[in-house]
């Protein structure tokens, strides 16, 4: 028994060992948040003092020495989520993660992200010594030096992945802004998919699946249906006559599924503003809640920056690592927020290779005409390969060749496409400059000096901006760079268009002082939810897919609902799960009979339910299950099927199409092609759907309907980058937290009804409000936030996940410092000497 004990012995002396080095390893890793740290790069001292929220005050001299401090506290808090941010702008995630980011990098590449980037740098540098140039510069020397001289051990996913610490850049902090714009555009994938539903439906049809803004007509434009035929487009799918199509449904469909999401269907975001007569404070509240992907670590990261020098400023909100500044917030006079205009600023093109040469591309001066495109090599590195990709990418006088994301020029040498598809996008310009437009909203100093420096400044992303100052003036203004269409463009933007048609080429832009705003109306406030936000006689065309206006509807209830509003007024729209959609389709689901045997029990659940998206309610969760049936029994086979349909359409609802079929009793929709010798109704389908839902509701939860819970399935999932996809490491690295409300609510979370590709669950709440602020302009001390983490971006820390609770709660915490509250840390920056 001597060798038992022995062995004991030496177990447990491992075991002390790995415990002794993982305490080390948590030990160095955790950024020591007090104390002085001296650092190069460094002009003049600068304090960093945290709150026990870990939420710091950035204090220096200069604009350049606070921008070197916040980049020193998201290099401490949120080192990995630097260098996902890094890694996506750039198109080198399969350098960490391998082939299974390929696609995605041969997106990016293709795009352009980072060539952009650095074109948007190369200007800024010939402009001088700028105020964009000084802080991007100084940002990145600040997360350079605390990663070079004072990074004690990396973060466990670095770690882990075995990613070496590189320098950041300029250039990483503008094709991050890229990125994000991306993330908030969409139109593109849009004209895509309408391009691929025109392989099997007709133009009419495509109208009614992707309905018009509420109470408007579809835009009137050519058959592009039939310009696709003679095109070629889709090949065999479409008509079985086409063996080589020009470019095939496939390519189209990789094409769709490769990218990086953006315009997701149901994202959005609401912000709303109250004038002082509106306000039981008598100065106004503004409130703002924008939904985007959640993540582990939260997308923003909050942070009070203050300037005590020659050019004073005092700015506090939501910063994103990666970039120098406050991006939503307050100052000492105004507080404003952001909502997406969802504008049409990405057009698709169909260039035409020359047969013998796909270097050269079609032009409008004849079927003879031939001009060279410009291209790039982007050389790819997958983790553990030996061997590079090289990716030859060709840009036309439109834009990059997305489509060469899918094999480029070898795939046309080999006859697998005559045509390609390049993009215009305004984000990809030289002369967008985020730095100086987020830096000028961020000094203003009145609602009226917030407009002007959006209208001058900003390009990309197009956002509605409401805006309101401490004298009581409120305002709201969609800037950015809008393209005007010729009277000839026949397609409107809608579809891809022929490049080499000179009536699809875009004729300047909106002017900067002509898009939409608004300025202190008789009403008293001002709110966005993504709906159309200018009148039917408005002279330009921003887009024609606003979100449907179900939020924007039941803001202007809740305001209209009293003569005053307080700021916890203001926190309880933000809390509201009222989902006027729900309210819509209800009368249906209310009407479906099933043989199933827990209908009685489900009739029992859904008695009195009014369209509350309640967490602990089990009517949701029928609600949504019975829904996504009946989407699905309604749409599948006339989009090609069940696999065409998960495939590539199934991230979307088709929520307002369905609600068009039902109100229409349209038997065309309704009647399953599948089965010729019968014909469907649309009642039938929903009783169909009714029992389908129970089925799999049963499966998954079991028999007793009373205790259902919407939360269970709408968990809150913020994904962790990679570990998400891990399942041992998935419960230590990502946050869940049970929620209600849906994609219409203004507490919004986004149903996911496509299977998620990790988990395989259904509705998910993937996207969400990221943020929630809600500023007080009579009494900033009572301005308050939250975000869906915490300030931390390592696990074991408690700051990682402190606010996930209070977020779901819609709790809050201060904006600015607490009077007489000590900080929880002092940090002192100094200039190390050369």
């Amino acid at each position: 028994m001597r060798w038992l004990r022995r062995l004991a012995a030496l177990l447990l002396g491992l075991l002390g060992l790995a415990a002794a080095a993982l305490a080390v390893y948590l030990w160095r890793a955790t950024p020591a948040h007090g104390g002085t740290l001296q650092l190069a790069g460094l002009r003049a001292e600068v304090s960093v003092e945290r709150d026990a929220q870990g939420i710091p005050t950035i204090r220096g001299a200069s604009l350049e020495d606070v921008a070197f401090g916040l980049g020193v506290a998201h290099a401490q808090d949120r080192l990995w989520q630097l260098e996902t941010h890094r890694r996506i702008g750039s198109g080198r995630l399969a350098e960490t993660f391998g082939r299974s980011a390929l696609d995605s990098d041969r997106f990016l590449r293709a795009l352009g992200v980072r060539r952009a980037a650095e074109a948007q740098w190369a200007r800024i540098q010939s402009q001088g010594d700028s105020e964009s140039r000084r802080l991007l510069e100084a940002y990145a020397a600040g997360v350079n030096a605390w990663q070079r001289e004072h990074l004690g051990a990396r973060p466990p996913e670095m770690l882990v992945l075995g990613v070496p610490v590189e320098d950041w850049t300029p250039v990483d902090s503008l094709a991050w802004a890229l990125m994000m714009a991306w993330d908030l555009g969409g139109n593109w994938s849009t004209e895509l998919l309408r391009a691929r539903l025109a392989l099997t439906l007709p133009v009419a049809r495509i109208d009614e699946l992707l309905p018009p803004y509420p109470g408007e007509r579809p835009l009137a434009t050519a058959d592009y249906a039939a310009l696709f035929r003679g095109l070629k487009l889709g090949g065999a799918l479409a008509q079985a006559d086409a063996p080589s199509p020009a470019l095939s449904a496939e390519r189209i469909d990789r094409l769709l599924a490769a990218a990086p999401p953006s315009g997701i269907e149901g994202v959005g975001s609401n912000n709303w503003v109250v004038a002082g007569k509106r306000s039981t404070s008598g100065a106004p509240l503004l409130a703002n809640d924008p939904h985007l992907k959640i993540t582990a670590p939260a997308l923003w990261y909050f942070a009070r920056l203050e300037v005590t020098g020659p050019q004073p400023l005092k700015v506090a909100g939501a910063t994103m690592p990666g970039l120098p500044s406050v991006v939503l917030g307050q100052n000492e006079h105004i507080a404003w927020g952001f909502t997406n205009t969802g504008p049409d600023v990405q057009d698709l093109y169909l260039e035409r290779f020359k047969p013998d040469d796909p270097m050269q591309a079609q032009t409008p001066g004849g079927p003879d005409s031939w001009a060279p495109l410009a291209s790039v090599v982007e050389t790819i590195r997958i983790q553990g390969e030996a061997e590079a990709e090289q990716l030859v990418v060709r840009v036309s006088r439109h834009g990059p060749l997305i489509s060469d994301a899918d094999g480029g020029v070898a795939a046309t040498v080999a006859g697998d496409a005559e045509l390609g598809i390049a993009m215009r996008w305004t984000a990809l310009d030289a002369d967008n400059d985020p730095v100086a437009a987020g830096l000028a909203l961020a000094r203003a100093k009145s609602a009226a000096e917030f407009v002007d420096a959006a209208t001058r400044l900003w390009v990309a992303p197009m956002q509605n901006m409401v805006v309101a100052d401490r004298d009581g003036r409120i305002a709201m203004v969609a800037p950015g760079r809008v393209p005007k269409r010729q009277p000839g463009h026949d397609l409107k933007g809608l579809v891809p268009a022929p490049g080499w048609d000179a009536r699809y080429d875009w004729a300047g832009f909106v002017p900067a002082a002509e898009t939409p705003r608004e300025t202190d109306p008789v009403r008293g406030f001002i709110a966005t939810a993504n709906q159309r936000v200018h009148a039917r006689a408005y002279p330009h065309f921003i887009t024609s897919e606003w979100a449907p206006p179900y939020r924007q509807h039941r803001i202007e209830q809740l305001l209209r609902a009293k003569a005053q509003h307080s700021i916890d007024d203001m926190a309880a729209m933000q809390a509201d799960v009222t989902s006027l959609a729900t309210q819509r389709l209800l009368p249906w689901l209310q009407r479906a009979r099933s043989e199933h045997a827990l209908a009685g029990a489900a009739r029992e659940a859904l008695a009195g339910f009014n369209g509350r998206m309640d967490a602990d309610a089990a009517a949701p969760l029928i609600f949504w299950a019975w829904s996504r049936q009946l989407t699905r029994a309604v749409f599948t086979d006339e989009l090609g099927g069940p696999e065409v349909y998960e495939r590539v359409l199934g991230a979307r609802t088709f929520r307002d199409a369905l609600e068009g079929v039902l109100e229409r009793n349209d038997a065309w929709w309704c009647d399953d092609k599948a089965t010729p010798g019968v014909i469907e109704t649309c009642a039938a389908l929903s009783d169909r759907a009714l029992a389908r839902a129970l089925d799999e509701l049963q499966a998954r939860f079991g028999t007793d309907v009373g205790a259902w819970r919407w939360g269970q399935a709408h968990q809150a999932r913020s994904e962790h980058r990679p570990f998400s996809r891990v399942k041992a490491l998935a419960p230590l690295f990502e946050l869940r937290v049970p929620t209600g409300g849906d994609t219409y609510t203004l507490n919004v979370g986004r149903v996911a009804v496509k299977p998620d590709a990790g988990t395989g669950e259904l509705y998910l709440n993937d996207h969400a409000a990221s943020l929630r602020a809600i500023y007080d302009l009579g009494d900033p001390s009572r301005s308050r936030v939250m975000h869906s983490s915490g300030q931390s971006g390592l696990p074991w820390s408690s700051r990682y996940r402190d606010f996930a609770d209070d977020w779901v709660r819609v709790a809050y915490v201060p904006l600015w410092p607490v009077a007489g509250d000590a900080p929880a840390s002092v940090q002192r920056l100094l200039p190390r000497a050369p």
